[in-house]
């Protein structure tokens, strides 16, 4: 007889791995390592808002599926001929980036959900703290100071990996922004708004996320960060279903990976 987790059996890993009452946890997760949940991903944010409780919240990165690659010049402007058809973002309905796994939209769609109003950054969150955590959120450098990932770790929040690759954390971006390193990338992109039913377009300004911060890293290397950071004995692993699975503090790991950067590439 095939074996199907319950939120009963994720709660008990999840309390094992380190999470609980209160915490606010950005999660990462590869659902499909998970194992077959009794009712697919629900199953996980069940049993992630049992653990956290009334009092705590979960959050995840959305990011936005916008206009396809196809449709963008090189340095991912929409192209003028496809800017009327391309659909604006609009916080309440528009999908989370497929490229992050499904989780996200998973948590965006569940009702109660929260979603922040910038689109490359754009977080989601549910429980206590998500008003709180997404609103005000930048439209230029949305992962810098005043932006949901710095709320995270003003409150002392936690960052879960769920048999997600450790290269996919997305807290390292705001790490990228407070390093004082010098020659970061910026990028700015046309983007379409809906606002009182039409759309607006408006450019946003960024540090480059879609490329190391600067010059002499790899394109992976934020593993490398995560990697020496649990060298010095930090976070806790475990398993959650048949995933592997890490927690680590988020105010800790931004200030190991700005330091880890500015040891590297500061002034």
């Amino acid at each position: 007889m095939r074996t199907l987790l319950t939120v009963d059996d994720l709660t008990r890993d999840l309390f094992a791995l380190g999470i609980g009452a209160k915490d606010i946890v950005l999660v990462h997760a590869g659902l499909r390592s998970i194992g077959p949940m009794i009712a697919g991903p629900d199953t996980l944010i069940a049993a992630l808002r049992q653990v956290v409780g009334p009092e705590g919240t979960i959050m995840a990165y959305a990011d936005w599926q916008g206009a396809p690659e196809a449709a963008c010049d090189e340095e991912g402007h929409i192209l003028r001929e496809w800017r009327d058809h391309v659909l604006p973002f609009d916080p309440a309905a528009s999908r989370a980036i497929r490229d992050n796994g499904a989780f996200p939209e998973f948590l965006r769609t569940t009702l109660g959900a929260l979603r922040s109003v910038s689109p490359g950054p754009s977080m989601v969150a549910l429980g206590a703290k998500a008003k709180w955590l997404l609103d005000p959120h930048p439209l230029d450098y949305g992962y810098g100071p005043g932006t949901p990932l710095a709320r995270l770790v003003e409150a002392g929040g936690k960052v879960a990996m769920i048999g997600a690759p450790w290269e996919t954390m997305t807290l390292l971006h705001h790490a990228e922004h407070l390093a004082d390193i010098p020659g970061k990338r910026v990028v700015r992109w046309d983007v379409p708004f809906l606002e009182d039913g039409q759309t607006v377009w408006r450019t946003v300004e960024e540090f480059d996320t879609g490329n190391p911060a600067v010059e002499g890293l790899d394109d992976d290397y934020f593993d490398e960060v995560v990697r020496d950071f649990v060298a010095t004995g930090q976070g806790s692993q475990g398993t959650i279903g048949a995933a592997s699975a890490l927690l680590v503090d988020a105010p800790a790991m931004t200030r190991f990976a700005v330091d880890w950067l500015e040891s590297r590439f500061g002034p």
